[in-house]
């Protein structure tokens, strides 16, 4: 198999690189995180000239027809410039549902206001009982004669307060633990019955609660077949971990660079601390599983693209369970290397730390994914 990226991908991250070390530094990073509404509407602006926010939609649907792997050099960089812009949440989990199962008029009203940065999305799905499960769905959707309403509460919903819509799973058929009865539908952030209770999170970036009290949507809301929403849900969450995946690999690598050159710089007993032995056995720990879960990004790129949910499943999982590990051994390293400064907020390296935290538990955390892992090797 060919591991080679293609011209036009290595010039999609010198763009974004070059974006990021000429309009998005540390210093102006962290003042966007403290001030509302915790993001750049200019960056979001560049994304969407820079042809990023189109990327992974067909031609047809006015998109640039990129492949997983495109997704995953883009979201490197994300990692590596920390940038807070909601680019998951609104291109690759919501934008897929869109893009995969929406209607045609859905496809052609959304999907174009999202390529252009006019439109945020985000997918409001796990619910506070339900922890990483996804089949886990209380919050209902009762037919009535203009269409549906929806009542029930979504928690730690990542890009809610930036969102003009929502993608709201519910359910219309069957218990609350049954995979099948989850229909999807789109609803407004202005829809008459829908609260947020906004809050920051540890890395900088913003989520809610979100509320719906007899929000009602119309017939025309529904994303996809009613009551199959529950694969419609994977397959845009193992997007979204794939995602992640790569966002972290680009996280661990801009860790071990400016670890590195902390050592190098950093003098005891007269000589810079790169050249006591015992801290270069660390950074070639560090490195060697940065490559490795460089390796099993790829795996779930490769792997999100798959109609065969079986094989999708494993090699996802495994790749976020993987990369977990290896994020806990290169975020913890880095902290020790740099020692005390290394968790203040001044410092770069405490944000790269905490964005590398925040990876693991979305989506499911490492237990979670070994545990998921695991199911599948006894099953098999």
């Amino acid at each position: 198999m060919n591991f080679n990226y293609t011209e036009e991908q290595l010039a999609l991250q010198d763009t974004l690189r070059r974006f990021i070390a000429k309009d998005y530094g540390f210093e102006h990073r962290r003042a966007l995180a403290k001030a509302e509404p915790g993001f750049s509407r200019e960056a979001w602006a560049q994304y969407a000239d820079f042809g990023l926010l189109a990327l992974p939609f067909s031609e047809d649907q006015g998109g640039l027809a990129g492949t997983p792997i495109d997704t995953m050099l883009v979201m490197e960089m994300v990692g590596r410039g920390l940038l807070l812009e909601p680019y998951l949440q609104t291109v690759v989990v919501a934008g897929s549902l869109i893009r995969d199962y929406g209607t045609a008029t859905q496809q052609a009203e959304l999907i174009p206001a999202v390529a252009g940065g006019e439109l945020m999305m985000c997918l409001a799905h796990y619910e506070p009982e339900g922890r990483y499960d996804l089949h886990h769905v209380g919050t209902t959707a009762v037919r009535n004669a203009n269409g549906w309403k929806i009542s029930g509460h979504k928690c730690v919903v990542i890009g809610a307060p930036s969102a003009d819509k929502f993608i709201v799973s519910a359910r219309t058929s069957d218990g609350t633990r049954d995979e099948h009865g989850i229909s999807l539908f789109v609803v407004d952030r202005g829809a008459p019955g829908l609260t947020l209770r906004s809050y920051p999170t540890q890395d900088g970036g913003r989520a809610a609660e979100v509320h719906l009290d007899h929000v009602q949507v119309g017939t025309d809301d529904l994303v996809g077949e009613l009551n199959k929403g529950y694969v419609m849900v994977e397959r845009a969450i193992d997007f979204g971990i794939a995602g992640l995946c790569a966002e972290a690999v680009g996280v661990m690598s801009a860790l071990i660079e400016v670890t590195l050159e902390y050592l190098k710089t950093r003098k005891q007993f007269g000589a810079p601390l790169a050249k006591f032995q015992a801290l270069q056995h660390r950074m070639a720990d560090m490195a060697i599983a940065t490559e490795q879960s460089r390796s099993m990004a790829i795996l779930a790129a490769v792997g999100a693209k798959t109609d065969d949910a079986e094989t999708r499943n494993r090699d996802i999982t495994a790749a976020k369970a993987y990369i977990g590990q290896q994020a806990r051994l290169v975020g913890q390293q880095a902290i020790q290397l740099h020692g005390g400064m290394g968790v203040t907020d001044e410092l770069n390296v405490s944000h790269y730390f905490k964005r590398l935290t925040m990876i693991c538990a979305t989506f499911g955390d490492t237990d979670h994914h070994l545990g998921r892992f695991s199911a599948t090797l006894m099953a098999a």
